[in-house]
Order: C-alpha cells, then structure tokens, then sequence
C-alpha cells in the first residue's frame, strides 16, 4: 500500500512547500517587488481563493479521466506555474502566476486523499489519509524552513524554482508508481455541491474554514508577530505538524474524529492566545511551534475520515469541498489577518486568530453529534 500512497504525499509536499513557503518569504518578496508586506501576504490569499473556486470546477471537467491522469495533469499544471511564478517580473504577473499553480493543486490535494481512500481498506482509512496529506506537515517541517533559508540567501525566486523541482519529483513518482484508479465522480457542476444541503456535511465544512481561518491568519503573518529567527520557528512548526499528522490518523482509527477534532481545536486556541508569551525567548518560541503545529495537524486527518463517512457515496466530491472549505479559510485569514495587522498590529492579529479558533471549537461543540450505530454516518 505504501509505495503507491508515498508519490502522493511527495506531490502533496511540493504543494505544501509552495503554498506555505510564502509566510516566510515576506520580506524578499516585498523588497523586490517593491510593495508592503501586507501585499505580499495576499500571494497566499491569491492562491487560497483561487484553489476554492477552482477545485469544484477542475474536479467536474476532469470526471471522466482516470485519477492517475488526473494526478498527473495537475502536478504538471503545479510545475508550470511555480516556473511561470520565478521568471515574473512585476506583482500583477506573479499573482496570476499563483493562479496557475493553484489550479494544479486544487486538482492534485482531492483526488490524491480519493484515491488513497479507494486503494486502502476501511480499517486503515485513517492512516492512509495521513500518510498522503502527511506530505503537506512534512513540508511544513523541511521544505518551509528550506524555502526560507535559500529565499533569504540566494532570492526569493531560488526557492520557487526548488518548488518547481519538487512538484517534478512528485510527477514521476506518480508516473512510475500510482495505478490507473476509476472512482464514480459526476462531471456536472451542480452536483458537487449537492452534499452541502446535508446540514451534517455542512457543518463539517464550516469547521475546516474557521480551523483554517484561526491558525492561518496566524501562520500568513508569522514574520511579524515575533522577533526571533523565522526559520528555527517554522522548522519547530512543521515538526510538531509531522507528529500530529501520523499522531492524528493512528488516534483517530482508535478513538473516533470526533475526540480529535474537539482536542485539537481546543488545544489550537490555547496555543493562539499564548503567541506573546512565545516571543519573549527562542526555547519557550520552539516548544511553543512544535505544540501548535502537532495540535493543529492533528486535526487534518479526522475531519477527512469525518468527510468519508459523511458522504460514503461521494467520497471524492466530498473531500473536494473539504478541500475548498479550507482554502476559503486561509483566503479569510489572509484578508483579515492583514487587515489586523494593518489597523491593530501585532495585537491585532493574535486577537483575531484566536477568536476564528474560539468559534471554531464552539460551532464544532454545538454541531457534531455522532450517532450510536455503526456504520451510519455522524452528522
């Protein structure tokens, strides 16, 4: 099972580095193309909304392929636009550039969780999703603090060309070892969304977006809520999601998603609001990191095990809206988290970060109900 999981999580990895890189590029990115650092956040806005809307539409014009040519496709599309991104001149063109890089992974993150879904039997669910959406922890503990040394030694645009690099290794590790997989997927548009008049799937997407709109809005201005070295916190950061991640599937297979996604969030919040008693010294800085992002990675593996058992029938459709739903998050956090820093500093932010937390963990409480029996989905 693995061998064919890992080129997934290795495309998932490049997506990652690409996409979370960009908080720790602020800085260069801003120098070179001569805007604020508020501007160059909305890079990761950009392609947070542009991967949302996106997804539901990619997903319909490609249902009649076969995943692996889907899985293809869009790391192609990934490669192409981290290349187009590094040779942009001017602010305009890397924004649409972003664009570009967004539609491949809003093909490539979905359907790499359906087709670990379909490979994998329901006993090892929970694990095999980790496993495939581990790439994108992983990136977050190696390619983000990488992509943030090379950004501040060599350029901002070195480290979109190591983007490009990695999505390239994770083509052919799909080429060479994920099979032809056939999944029943609808390529009416109307249809994708069908699943969100279920008030159940409903709330689980709105879960995803508030969860992702607290720790993003965090995470997308991180450079300028501490004082201390970026790449040792995002290196600390990612280590914690790694943990969380494999930690996440193991105990969700054993406890339920349910108990997970209430600890998490719960955990989550607590570590948001402590964000100024982080910055007052790099060893309590790195503890802090590696706790908030082994809590919030924990989350990820249980609301996609949520998602299936949600939406048994449309497995692939729904793990496309939970997709969308989490990029709609970090597209709030990125407007609201430079909003806040813009008006409110600092304070602003860390504010705004843990109240989306603190209304995540109580929509979450007042919404998910697991019903007794097995087999019958939770709502």
């Amino acid at each position: 099972m693995s061998s064919r999981l890992y080129p997934m999580a290795a495309g998932n990895f490049a997506i990652g580095t690409g996409m979370f890189v960009t908080a720790g590029l602020l800085p260069p990115i801003s120098t070179d193309l001569g805007v604020s650092r508020s501007a160059a956040g909305q890079l990761m806005t950009v392609f947070a909304l542009a991967y949302a809307l996106l997804s539901p539409v990619l997903a319909a014009l490609t249902a009649r392929m076969s995943r692996r040519t889907v899985l293809l496709v869009a790391m192609g599309v990934f490669v192409a636009g981290n290349t187009l991104t590094a040779l942009a001149p001017t602010y305009a063109l890397v924004m649409l550039t972003r664009v570009v890089a967004a539609a491949g992974a809003a093909m490539f993150t979905p359907t790499s969780s359906a087709v670990a879904n379909a490979l994998t039997e329901p006993e090892r669910r929970g694990r095999a999703l980790a496993l495939v959406m581990g790439g994108l922890s992983v990136s977050s503990a190696i390619g983000v603090p990488l992509g943030t040394w090379l950004g501040e030694a060599a350029g901002w645009r070195a480290t979109l060309w190591l983007v490009a690099g990695l999505g390239l290794v994770g083509l052919v590790g799909v080429a060479a070892l994920v099979p032809e997989v056939r999944i029943p997927v609808s390529g009416r548009l109307r249809e994708r969304f069908e699943p969100l008049r279920d008030r159940g799937v409903l709330a689980v997407m709105v879960t995803q977006l508030l969860m992702f709109a607290a720790g993003f809005t965090a995470y997308t201005y991180i450079g300028s809520l501490f004082d201390l070295p970026l790449p040792a916190l995002l290196w600390a950061w990612g280590v914690g999601g790694i943990v969380g991640n494999a930690l996440g599937g193991r105990l969700t297979d054993a406890y339920g998603p349910r108990r997970m996604i209430l600890a998490g969030l719960g955990t989550s919040v607590v570590f948001l609001a402590l964000i100024p008693v982080a910055n007052l010294a790099i060893p309590v800085a790195l503890v802090w990191a590696f706790l908030w992002g082994a809590t919030g990675w924990l989350v990820a593996p249980a609301q996609q095990f949520r998602t299936v058992t949600a939406v048994p029938g449309n497995v692939p459709i729904g793990l496309g809206l939970l997709s969308s739903a989490q990029y709609v998050g970090l597209f709030v956090a990125g407007l609201a988290g430079g909003a806040a820093l813009e008006s409110y500093g600092r304070a602003g932010v860390v504010v705004l970060s843990t109240g989306f937390g603190l209304v995540a963990l109580l929509f979450t409480l007042a919404t998910y109900r697991e019903r007794p029996k097995v087999g019958v989905p939770a709502t």
